[in-house]
C-alpha cells in the first residue's frame, strides 16, 4: 500500500481556539526521539515516592524484573490490591498542528487538572497508581489490528515528515502527521497494552481491581484497517482487544464507545468477529456519518455490532436511559471477559465539535456505572482509552470527574457544570431510537 501525501498546508479549522491554553505540563511531557521497540515491556510504577519495575513479558503474570524475590511480588501485589485506579500517560507531544483541535495539549492538561484537584499517585498514596514509561506497542501488535502495508508505509512517510514538517495523508479525513507520529502512536498502543496487563494482572489477585485509564493521543477509534482517519493513527482500543485475547486469553470483549463520533475503525475491525460486541453511541449525522441502526454487523458477527445514534441535543437524561435500557442488558446477555471504553469526552455541551448535551455529571455517572457492570460481568476488569474532546476545560474536568468515580467519591460536576446553558432534550426522538434498537436486538 502507497500513503499519498499532501504537503504541509493551511490549518483544517480556520480561526482562533481560545480553549487551547498553554499549560505547565508541557515541558515535562516533550517527545523522546529514537524510541526503540523492545521484545518485552518494562513499567515504572510511581507509589509513595517510590519506583518499582514491574516486567511484563508477552503480558503473561506480573513478576519483578530482578528475579522475582517473594518480598518484592508481594509488595507489589499488595499495591495492586490497594488501587482503584491505574493510569498511564502517553501524550504525543510531537504530535501537533497549530490551531488544530487534536492538540498536544490536550492530555497535559488532563494531568495538570488531576494534580490540581489531587487525584493523582503524588496525593493518593496506593489508591492511584500511574504506570510510567511503558514500552511501544510491537509491529505484530498493530498488524493484529492494521495492514502491514499501512504500517510500513507510514513509518517511511517519517523521512517526508521530517523534510515537510507536517503532512497530511490524503483520502484519510482530517489526519495529519509529524516526523513523530509513528513512534508516538507506537507509544500510545503500547500504553494501552501495559494497562490491560496491569488490570488482568491486578484481577487475579483481586476481586475488585482496579480500573485503568490511558491517557494518550493520538486518539483511535476512527483509524480503519487500511489506514488511519479522522485525528486517529492506530486503533488502541481495537489493538488492546486483540491483545487481551491472545495474551491473556479473554475471549469475550465488550468495547463501549461514548465519543460523539461514530467509532467506525473499531466497528469495521470487528464487524464479522462474534467474540467481540462493539456498542457505539454517538450523534446521529457527525463525522463519518457512519454508524446507523441497522449496522449490526456481518456472518459470525451479525448481532455483535450496536450503533445508536443519538438526536442532536441529547444529554444526560438521554444517555442514562441508554444505559439502563440498552449497554446493561447487552453486556449482561454477551457475558464478557472485559469491558473496553472508547472515552470521548466530545459529547460535552461546551465541546466546539459537536451538538450533543452531556456534563461532567454525565461522564462520571458513565463512569461509575461500567465500573460496577465490570464489576458484576467480568471481575472488575475494564480500562478507558482517551479518545475526543476539544475544550480543554471540560475535557479536563470530565476526566478528573471520571477518576473521582473510580475511586468511589461523590462527584464535583456541580463546580463546574452550568444548568442555565442547557436546553431541553428531544426525549421523545430519543425515545423512538431506543425502541428502535431494543427491537432490532432484541433486548
Amino acid at each position: 500500500m502507497e500513503l499519498r501525501l499532501l504537503h504541509h498546508r493551511s490549518s483544517i479549522l480556520s480561526g482562533s481556539m481560545p480553549f487551547l491554553a498553554p499549560c505547565q505540563y508541557c515541558e515535562r511531557y516533550k517527545p523522546r526521539p529514537n524510541i526503540r521497540i523492545m521484545e518485552r515491556r518494562c513499567l515504572w510504577m510511581l507509589s509513595r515516592g517510590e519506583r518499582r519495575r514491574l516486567s511484563q513479558p508477552c503480558g503473561h503474570g506480573v513478576r519483578c524484573a530482578d528475579g522475582g524475590h517473594k518480598e518484592e511480588l508481594t509488595a507489589l501485589d499488595k499495591e495492586l490490591m490497594d488501587a482503584c485506579v491505574i493510569y498511564s500517560v502517553a501524550p504525543a507531544m510531537g504530535h501537533n498542528q497549530v490551531s488544530h483541535p487534536e492538540s498536544h495539549l490536550r492530555v497535559p492538561a488532563i494531568v495538570d487538572a488531576l494534580n490540581e484537584m489531587k487525584l493523582t499517585s503524588k496525593f493518593r498514596g496506593s489508591e492511584v497508581l500511574e504506570l510510567q514509561n511503558a514500552k511501544p506497542a510491537l509491529v505484530d501488535d498493530i498488524i493484529s489490528v492494521h495492514a502491514r502495508a499501512y504500517v510500513s508505509g507510514l513509518e517511511k512517510a517519517m523521512e517526508k515528515a521530517s523534510e515537510k514538517g507536517i503532512i497530511h495523508i490524503e483520502g484519510s479525513g482530517p489526519t495529519y502527521a509529524t516526523q513523530t507520529t509513528f513512534q508516538e502512536s507506537l507509544a500510545a498502543a503500547g500504553t494501552g497494552i501495559a494497562l490491560v496487563d496491569s488490570v488482568v494482572n491486578a484481577s487475579k489477585i483481586s476481586r475488585d481491581p482496579p480500573t485503568g485509564f490511558a491517557l494518550i493521543r493520538p486518539p483511535g477509534h476512527h483509524a480503519i484497517p487500511k489506514g488511519p482517519m479522522g485525528f486517529c493513527i492506530f486503533g488502541n482500543v481495537a489493538i488492546a482487544a486483540r491483545h487481551a485475547q491472545r495474551a491473556h486469553g479473554l475471549k469475550r470483549v465488550f468495547i463501549i464507545d461514548f465519543d460523539v463520533h461514530h467509532g467506525n475503525g473499531t466497528n469495521d475491525t470487528f464487524y464479522d468477529d462474534p467474540d467481540i460486541f462493539f456498542l457505539s453511541t454517538h450523534q446521529d449525522g457527525s463525522y463519518p456519518g457512519t454508524g446507523r441502526i441497522h449496522e449490526v454487523g456481518t456472518g459470525n458477527g451479525e448481532g455483535k455490532t450496536l450503533n445508536l445514534p443519538l438526536p442532536g441535543g441529547s444529554g444526560d437524561i438521554s444517555m442514562r436511559t441508554v444505559f439502563d435500557e440498552i449497554i446493561v442488558p447487552c453486556a449482561q446477555r454477551f457475558n464478557p471477559d472485559i469491558i473496553l471504553v472508547s472515552a470521548g469526552y466530545d459529547a460535552h455541551v461546551l465541546d466546539p465539535l459537536a451538538n450533543l448535551q452531556f456534563t461532567t455529571g454525565t461522564y462520571y455517572a458513565l463512569a461509575s456505572n461500567i465500573r460496577q457492570l465490570a464489576k458484576e460481568l467480568c471481575g472488575g476488569r475494564c480500562v478507558f482509552f482517551l479518545e475526543g474532546g476539544y475544550n480543554l476545560k471540560s475535557l479536563s474536568y470530565s476526566v478528573a470527574d471520571t477518576f473521582r468515580a473510580f475511586l468511589g467519591e461523590p462527584s464535583a460536576a456541580l463546580e463546574f457544570d452550568n444548568p442555565s446553558i442547557l436546553y431541553e432534550e428531544p426525549l421523545d426522538k430519543v425515545k423512538r431510537v431506543i425502541d428502535a434498537v431494543k427491537s432490532l436486538h432484541s433486548l
